[in-house]
Parts: structure tokens; sequence; C-alpha cells
């Protein structure tokens, strides 16, 4: 019941609304509650009345009838528009708000949890699971309450007409209580197992229609499809449990809420030809009957959907209790008017707490408004180095320094304003070239975004293309080539405007032409600001103030490049074998 008791909190601002929809539900639900008795009324004080005459029995027969048809038509429509209305309003309203304070949480989430965890699944919680906890705003807080009162007027109303029969009515009840709380005690164990593996197929189409590509250029159509039927497989067999163990409960409470109509006519029967009993209330007892038990079976049903709900409420709570890796200190004080000055002062990083080290002991100094690139071979920590600038990663050991502040003491939000960088693949939305620059700087002039684009050898580009700056530019970019995609993030970066600027192998896997405006862009952005580049080709980067050379996660070299190419180590042996191929 935690879960319930958390979910409570996003349901408490809305507390007055779901009362009075409670209240109007009421009203909505004990209106046809009197046919039953009006039934008993036409039968005994109307039909069956042999004071009264022919005319009379028509006129009363008028009167009843044409009451409650005017309830019927003109009191109870409006009752079920504003019952459904504020039902459906105060449901969205949560979800509203539980989405938002999701999606603020995913955005605090550091990047180790994004990288152990498919986007697929985070996915499928934010949509699939908190969408399934609607159910328990209207079954829940609403329906299941609605249903109650429902059968405690019913009871009460019967208990007026007739106290053996009511008891003879009721006396299932608690088998039915019982039989509920076996069968539905297990069905959220199941129907956890059951989302878990519908997220796992959610996950599964996620990354194969990111990658479709990939599949159609390695003809891997049929292996996908098999992975798939296993993935699909996975989630048919968890539905299958959670069907079987919901048709015999179905079964077995179905059953039990059979077994009192048939007492009632029973009894009622033998009470009745005995005399002891009128025609006209043992209709209505009938008519009550239903009415009693059409609330309980839709309990039952209830309880299905509860049960769903309550375990995609575990689901989404597990994903709000996901610690943050990466936060602020209570004192964490923000920084501004960066000079650009970066030192690491023996920096040792490891993902894991017991994983492998992937720098060891790193220290360097780099002045502000230097050029320092980093090289090596891959896997050698080189990116690791700079996700550890903007603090994507804390480090285990050492500290990371921006004008002899720890980034560690400063807010987190006012040192990646300090930063900008441009990767060798960069994400941009399925949104528009000018939505995309923005992202630099979301408050800037449509006169600033053209700067930008221009200063990063982008504008003409833009300017062909459809649409120009609103064209829209498909997901990750998928409409703009290599080349395009850049230089637009480049422009971002511009209108950034950031005293350290890193550039991660920025202009590799590009055409010559492509390459030649990237660096031509690159060289204006990285004027008078410190720049940190990881660098593929060696041959871009011969004129940094430094180079650093990571070997196995140390930094084993460093100079510029005339005095490593004079020492002849491992920078000029890379530097000779790229020159040769």
């Amino acid at each position: 019941m935690g879960s319930i008791r958390r979910y409570m909190r996003f349901v408490k601002p809305y507390r007055w609304e779901i009362l009075l929809t409670i209240g109007i539900g009421i009203l909505k639900f004990a209106i046809p509650l009197f046919i039953p008795f009006l039934t008993k009324i036409v039968i005994d004080d109307i039909i069956l009345e042999e004071s009264l005459s022919y005319e009379e029995k028509m006129t009363q027969l008028f009167y009843w009838l044409g009451g409650t048809i005017i309830v019927f038509f003109i009191v109870r429509p409006p009752i079920e528009y504003y019952r459904q209305y504020f039902a459906q309003h105060v449901g969205n309203k949560v979800l509203f708000d539980i989405r938002k304070e999701l999606f603020g949480h995913l955005q605090k989430l550091s990047l180790k949890y994004y990288a152990n965890t498919r986007a697929g699944e985070v996915i499928s919680r934010v949509i699939n699971d908190v969408e399934q906890t609607k159910n328990f705003i209207m079954i829940g807080l609403m329906n299941l309450w609605l249903d109650m009162a429902t059968i405690l007027i019913v009871i009460a109303i019967m208990l007026t007409m007739d106290v053996q029969l009511t008891i003879i009515a009721i006396i299932s009840l608690p088998l039915f209580a019982i039989s509920v709380k076996y069968f539905f005690s297990k069905l959220r164990d199941l129907t956890r197992k059951r989302s878990q593996a519908l997220a796992g197929v959610q996950s599964y189409l996620h990354e194969r229609v990111s990658g479709i590509s990939i599949i159609k250029s390695f003809a891997l159509e049929k292996h996908e499809q098999k992975i798939f039927d296993k993935e699909n497989g996975e989630f048919l067999d968890r539905s299958l449990d959670h069907t079987v163990w919901n048709a015999k409960s179905f079964a077995v409470v179905n059953t039990i809420t059979d077994i009192a109509p048939l007492l009632v006519i029973g009894f009622a029967g033998f009470v009745a030809i005995n005399g002891h009993l009128s025609v006209g209330t043992m209709a209505a007892f009938m008519g009550y009957i239903e009415r009693l038990y059409s609330p309980l079976r839709r309990l039952i049903n209830s309880s299905t959907t509860l049960t769903q709900s309550i375990a995609s409420m575990d689901r989404m709570f597990e994903l709000m209790d996901e610690e943050y890796d990466v936060q602020n200190k209570p004192n964490a004080k923000p920084i501004s008017s960066v000079k650009g000055q970066v030192d690491f002062d023996q920096v040792t990083f490891k993902y894991e707490k017991e994983g492998n080290t992937i720098l060891n002991n790193i220290s360097f100094h780099i002045k502000p408004g230097e050029t320092a690139a980093f090289v090596g071979m891959s896997g050698g920590g080189k990116s690791t180095i700079v996700s550890l600038l903007p603090r994507f990663y804390d480090v285990t050991s050492g500290a990371v320094k921006i004008d002899g502040m720890n980034v560690s003491d400063v807010n987190i939000h006012s040192l990646r304003e300090q930063i900008g960088i441009v990767l060798q693949d960069n994400i941009l939305f399925s949104d528009t070239v000018k939505r995309n620059i923005l992202m630099g700087r979301p408050d800037a002039t449509d006169e600033e975004v053209i700067e930008a684009a221009k200063a990063a050898n982008a504008h003409d580009f833009i300017m062909s293309l459809p649409n120009g700056y609103d064209t829209k530019v498909g997901e990750r970019g998928v409409k703009l080539s290599g080349g395009q995609k850049q230089r637009v993030a480049i422009a971002r970066v511009f209108l950034k405007n950031p005293p350290i600027l890193v550039l991660d192998e920025a202009t590799s896997a590009l055409d010559l032409e492509s390459e030649a405006l990237i660096q031509e862009s690159i060289e204006r952005l990285a004027h008078n600001r410190t720049t940190i580049i990881i660098a593929h080709r060696l041959s871009t980067i011969t004129h940094a103030d430094k180079i650093f050379v990571i070997d196995h996660g140390e930094l084993v070299e460093e100079g510029t490049h005339e005095t490593l190419m004079q020492k002849q180590g491992i920078y000029h042996d890379l530097f000779q074998i790229q020159k040769l191929n």
C-alpha cells in the first residue's frame, strides 16, 4: 500500500473535485434505484389494487411514470455529463502532474543511468505505466466508492421492505469478500511481470526502429524477426499466466454472486405462496438483487484493473526512486565570468565502484584561451576526460577544477552553461533547424540565430532547404547530411558563446569539403576561448598549444607538436603511421 500512499500526494490537490464527482456520482447511481420500487408501486398499489377503478389506475400510472420520466430525461443527463467531465478532468490533471515530475526527474539522472537502461523501458514507464495509474483515480477513488454507496443504499431500501429477505440476499457477501482477497492478492505480482514483459517488447521495438538502417544493410530481417518473436512470446506467456488466474477468479467470484439471486427467488417464492409477501415486493426485491450484485461484479472487474494500476504505480515509483549519481551539494555555488583555466588534479575514474579503472591519476593544466588536444588509441579514456569536465560523471578520486574551483562544489546548471560541446555524432531533435540552433540560447533573437549560422558556415545550406530555418530536420537530423548536422551543432555553440569549448572528434568521418568548412568554423569558434579537442586525425591539431597523449587511462606524454615529435615516443609513432596512411 506504500505506492498508494505516495500516489495520493498527486491526488491531494484535487480532493475537492473528487469529492464533488463522488457526490454527483451518488446522485447518478441513486436515481435508477427508484425503478424496482416503482415496479412494486405499479404492481401492488395500482394493478392489484381492487379498490381503484380503471380510470384511477390509468391516472396513477400516468402520474408515476410521468414524474419518473422527467427525472430521467431532464435531471439525470446533466448529472451524467458533469460526473464524466469532472472524473476525466481530475484523472488527466493528475497524470499531467506525474509526467511533469517524472520528466524533471529524468533530466536529473546521470548518463550512467541511461547507459545501463534501455530507452524503451523508460518510455514505457512514463507513458504506459503512468496511463495505467489513471484507473486508480477513476475506479479506486471514484467508481469504487460509488459502487459501495450504491450497495449500502440498496441494502437500506431492501431492509425497509423485508428484513428476512435482505439477510438472505446478503448472506453470500462474506464468501465473496474472502474469494476476492484470495484471488487478487496474486494478480498484482502477475500484472507486474506482464508490464515488465510489455516494456521489453517496447524497448526492443524502440531500438530496432531507431536502427532500421542497420537491420536492412546487413539483411537481418529474418534474424531480427526471431528475436522479436522471442520477446513477444515472453509477453504472451506472461499475459496468459495473468489471463488464467484472472479467469479462475472470475469463475469463482461470479458463481458466488449468482447464488444470492437463487436463494432470494426460492425464499421469496415460498413466503409469497404462504401469503406473507406481496407480488410487488417480490418483483422489487428481484430488481434490487440485480442492482446489489451488479456493483459487486463491477468491483471484480475493478479489482483486476486496480491490481494492474497498483503494479504500474510500483514500476512508476521505482523510476522515481532512481538516485542521482551527480547532484548539487547543499552549498553549491554558481559559477560565472569564467576565464577558462582547466586543471585535472590526480584524477582517477571508474564507471562502477568495482569496475575497471578508466583514468588513472591524471593531472594536467590548461591556461585560459589555450587550445589543448587529447590524442591516443580508441578506448584510452579521452572522451571520459571531457565527460568529467561538465560533471556528466563524478570523479572517483582527485579533482577537476575550472578557474581553481572544484567542479563538484559548483552548481551543475551554471557549470554546464560555461561549456560548449561539439561531438562527432551530434544529436539534432526532430524539430526545425531554427529550434535546434536555439538550444544554444533559447531566448536568442532571429538575427542572433542567423549570425550564429553564418559563423558556422551553415547559413547558405539552411537557406537552400525547402523552408529555410523552419525546415524540420527529422529524427536525429536524418534529413541532413553529416556535415550539415555538424554545422548546425556548431551554430548552436556559437549562439551559446561559452568560455570553454570541447570538440570530441568533431571533424572525423566527414568528406573533405565538409571538413574544410567545419574546420574553418571551428577555428573561428575557438578564437579567444579555452578549447579542448579530442582528435582522431593528428594533422588537425598540430597547431594546438598543448597536446596530451592518453594511453590506457594514463597521461604518458605532453607538449607541443614539435616537442613531441622530437621525443619520438607514442605521439611520434602515431603521427608517422597516419602520415603513411
